[in-house]
């Protein structure tokens, strides 16, 4: 039989116990018999089996899971295991002592014996055996020789205890799983205190039973007369056999526990590469003595738990450390952006070395548009923190010189290829005007963004891209596209990396349903929102660095001094369908009217005359003029110094109107020299937009 789940679905309780499977003589030997269907779970028990387990017929449901409260937990694991492999390698019978814990408390000694049935195939389908009280049988066989099997069991118990804190990567992990484990259970120790030695002192970090604690302990000296500052001065264990022991020896602290009840006490030291950091005291509130194995055992825990510690400690040294590198490689702070609201979160999901090169970074560029960056450099170390570091300043560089997204992206990328390093890095950056509302998105091997609308709802930007950083560089394939889109007033550019949307056993496409909906029902305010995804993530145990970025676009009023800037390169047609869009966008956010669709025009002809005429790119650049007027002012700016003329075109002819257009549709135009080239301008009176009507 098995003390756990049986490994299928239960078919549901018949309560009561079943009829005899085993003569009625089994009663008077504490025998029964059990049918396991495993097809249906269904595991029936005479009432000789139920009363070995010491239940009454009508508390039996005839599911093995029932069992389980009375089988004790480590043994009950053991006992699955063993029939689970009995099951799995063909075997037609197995046997096992295990201990039960009757309604009194008490443990009893149950011998179980099986034979597997299967089918023609092979499968089993069927277990029926026996089970019998052999409390009896194995006190006379310790007896008879000489096994004490409390021993084995508290050795098991080390054993155990020793592999599980393999796991445990933090202080408190130590210190939970020893709470939680059934060590203390076995050992019939009530419960323990730790202190862990700091620059001198004895720092208690597990204070014990509930009202244990004793004011003024928390931080103590080695010199003062407790008992874990003997065991660290001496560097050996102290048992306590009785409570006049203990009120004798350390009349100080008994004096504020005598209340407890505690009738003995173990305290060991804590040592790692032979020295002391810290002890370990066990209370025990049923019992006087240790036995000579009982005091090797318990120093063998010590020990255990000792390496252990060390361990977890190096971890959070190494782990601050790391994170702290990181955190210096972050922007100190974000600077305002008129017309946005931004909000940044960084969540390391890792300890010890463990930690990535997850990045954000928000740019003020000219005009006030701002640059928002997202990215993450492979790898999960302090070199991979260190590169990011580095990466994030030559892009920031970049882009405040005022190069094209795309341009800012490709040579970041050259960059992160010359650098001494293995690494490559994902990347997104978003180019934003808050005035217009127009973002250019150029994407580097990394997840596409979302946009969240004001009302919640959440979609998916589609954002063609290149390959990640330093890979594109290598592979010759530093063309990167970009994406243009528009935000109104209340949404939300959402920038993160991919430990947001990574889930175990799930694709990024469900990871990127997950999120939506995760944002959907989110709070609207964003720093709110940008808390409530890091929680989310830290509940759910990410595996992963996650860093987030939000840049939600404001209903701002019509600026007085708005600037719009772009270059376009000659041969990039991209570039070109691009800041004609962001014209179009940006005139009439800053209402320019019934004008629109001139400016629109001008601005286009004096763009495609510097590509078309000149040797290079254009700079374009729209701005709204201070004064009592509003004038909007197009400017394009060339490398050739050669002045343009106005042609009259014939009545055939397909050229020469461009500057007779610009002369007839503008107010008032020129042409300066501009260093090594020339600015040809433009401008406009534009009707201011009327005031609203007033609320009523």
């Amino acid at each position: 039989m098995s003390a756990g789940s049986g490994g299928a679905d239960t078919a549901p309780a018949t309560g009561g116990a079943a009829a005899p499977i085993l003569s009625t003589f089994g009663a008077a030997f504490r025998m029964g018999g059990f049918d396991w269907d495993l097809a249906t779970g269904v595991m029936r028990m005479d009432e000789a089996a139920l009363d070995v387990f010491d239940f009454a017929p009508g508390e039996y449901d005839d599911r093995p899971e029932t069992l389980g409260s009375r089988v004790l937990p480590d043994e009950g694991r053991q006992l699955d295991t063993l029939v689970a492999q009995a099951l799995k390698d063909g075997s037609d019978q197995y046997g096992a002592y295990f201990r039960i814990r009757r309604r009194d408390g008490s443990h009893q000694w149950t011998h179980t014996q099986g034979i597997v049935h299967r089918d023609a195939a092979g499968r089993p389908v069927r277990i029926i055996g026996v089970l019998r009280d052999a409390t009896h049988e194995l006190t006379e066989s310790a007896a008879r020789l000489g096994l004490d099997e409390g021993r084995r069991q508290r050795a098991g118990v080390v054993e155990g205890t020793t592999a599980a804190l393999a796991y445990a990567r933090t202080v408190q992990d130590v210190i939970d799983l020893l709470n939680d484990s059934h060590a203390l259970e076995h050992f019939g120790a009530a419960s323990l205190v730790m202190g862990l030695l700091e620059s001198g002192r004895i720092h208690l970090v597990a204070e014990g039973p509930e009202g244990a604690f004793v004011p003024g302990t928390r931080f103590t000296r080695v010199d003062e007369p407790y008992p874990m500052s003997e065991v660290i001065r001496t560097l050996r264990p102290r048992f306590i056999d009785t409570s006049e022991d203990f009120a004798a020896s350390f009349p100080v602290l008994w004096q504020h526990i005598s209340s407890l009840g505690i009738t003995a006490a173990a305290y060991l030291p804590l040592i790692a590469q032979a020295r002391p950091i810290g002890a370990l005291g066990l209370l025990y509130s049923d019992r006087t003595g240790f036995s000579e194995d009982e005091r090797t055992l318990l120093v063998a825990l010590g020990s255990s738990i000792a390496q252990s510690l060390q361990r977890a400690m190096l971890y959070e040294q190494e782990h601050d450390l790391a994170e702290g590198l990181q955190q210096a490689m972050l922007p100190r702070r974000i600077p305002d952006a008129d017309g946005a609201q931004i909000a940044v979160r960084y969540r390391s999901a890792r300890l010890g070395r463990d930690i990535g090169g997850d990045w954000y970074d928000v740019i003020p560029l000219p005009g006030g548009r701002v640059g928002a960056v997202i990215g993450d450099v492979q790898g999960h170390d302090t070199h991979a923190a260190a590169v990011m570091g580095q990466l994030r300043i030559v892009l920031r560089a970049y882009a405040a010189e005022g190069h094209t997204p795309a341009t800012v992206m490709a040579r970041a990328s050259v960059f992160l290829h010359e650098l001494d390093t293995d690494r490559f890095a994902t990347c997104t950056y978003a180019e934003t005007d808050p005035a217009t509302g127009v973002v250019q998105v150029v994407r580097a091997g990394h997840v596409d963004p979302l946009v969240r609308e004001e009302d919640g709802r959440c979609r998916r930007v589609a954002v063609e891209g290149g390959l990640p950083l330093g890979l594109s560089a290598e592979f010759g394939r530093l063309d990167y596209p970009v994406t243009t889109l528009e935000l109104d007033p209340g949404q939300t550019l959402m920038l993160y990396t991919d430990g947001l949307v990574e889930k175990p056993g799930a694709d990024l496409d469900e990871g990127l349903e997950w999120l939506s909906s995760l944002v959907r029902r989110g709070p609207s305010d964003l720093q709110d929102l940008a808390d409530h995804l890091c929680d989310v993530v830290a509940e759910r145990g990410g595996e992963d660095d996650v860093a987030i970025l939000l840049l939600r676009r404001l209903g701002a009023p019509v600026p007085t001094g708005g600037r719009f800037r772009q270059h376009v390169a000659q041969s990039d047609p991209e570039a070109l369908s691009a800041a004609r869009h962001m014209i179009r966008a940006a005139v009439r956010a800053w209402g320019a009217g019934d004008r629109a669709d001139e400016i629109e025009l001008v601005a286009d002809e004096l763009m495609t005359n510097a590509l078309m005429h000149t040797d290079g790119g254009a700079i374009l650049t729209l701005r709204i003029l201070p004064g009592a007027e509003r004038r909007l002012r197009v400017e394009v700016e060339d490398r050739s110094s050669a002045l343009p003329r106005r042609r009259e075109a014939g009545e055939a002819g397909v050229s020469g109107r461009g500057l007779l257009l610009v002369d007839q549709l503008s107010d008032d135009w020129g042409v300066e020299p501009r260093g090594g080239g020339k600015c040809v301008w433009c401008e406009f009176t534009v009707t201011p937009r009327p005031a609203p009507d007033p609320v009523p």
